[in-house]
């Protein structure tokens, strides 16, 4: 273990975020609104539509462009938005591996990191620099299988 020269050690690591995703996400809650435009068929049931729909989709680009992974010391503290994670043990991650999954997990992208730990837990994110991610886990606790 590398000894630190400061009492409280915080590395930030923002998540990549899959803006095409967010534009997916995006065509699929404005998409079928497109038609009563065009036609010009405004009601007051699709003005509420679409306030209820934009508002939806506020909260998910903050969580999408808010989400970021903190190694705290010998925590990892995982922020997604205004939702926290509960603190990871970093000494009790035991493996890390790359994977594209679609899995819902505090990740706005594909391009994701797996991450066991504890007797049966795991968990995606998506780092904006995995290398770098795994490199500062690795640093707290040597032990963790990376592949």
């Amino acid at each position: 273990m590398i000894k630190r020269k400061y009492k409280h050690y915080i590395k930030k690591h923002p998540s990549k975020v899959s803006y095409g995703l967010l534009a997916c996400i995006f065509l699929v809650f404005y998409g079928p609104l497109l038609a009563p435009l065009i036609q010009g068929k405004i009601n007051e049931t699709l003005i509420t539509s679409i306030a209820f729909l934009s508002l939806l989709f506020a909260f998910i680009s903050h969580l999408f462009l808010n989400t970021e992974y903190t190694i705290d010391n010998y925590s990892l503290k995982i922020k997604c938005g205004l939702i926290h994670y509960p603190p990871i043990a970093i000494k009790g991650i035991k493996e890390v591996s790359e994977r594209n999954s679609i899995t819902s997990s505090p990740a706005p992208s594909f391009d994701r990191i797996k991450i066991k730990y504890g007797s049966y837990n795991e968990l995606i994110i998506s780092t904006k620099n995995k290398k770098d991610f795994v490199r500062d886990l690795m640093e707290v606790n040597p032990n963790i299988i990376h592949h």
